[in-house]
């Protein structure tokens, strides 16, 4: 399956939900918002939310600073 990960393509082999994708990825899930197809999921569905073949996928970081 091929999804786009903020416009990088990315292949898996089996269907992921949301969160298994992103800790797949290493995200510090206290740190980041996550859109897919341009809508954006609230962290309380990423578990039940499935990517699905041909997603795009954006994953935000917030940063401190000052």
């Amino acid at each position: 399956m091929r999804v786009f990960v903020n416009g990088e393509t990315m292949e898996i082999a089996e269907r992921l939900k949301l969160h298994d994708l992103l800790t797949r990825l290493d995200m510090p899930a206290q740190r980041i918002a996550v859109e897919v197809n341009r809508a954006v999921v609230r962290r309380q569905n990423w578990e039940t939310t499935e990517i699905m073949d041909d997603d795009k996928i954006e994953i935000v970081h917030f940063v401190g600073g000052g």
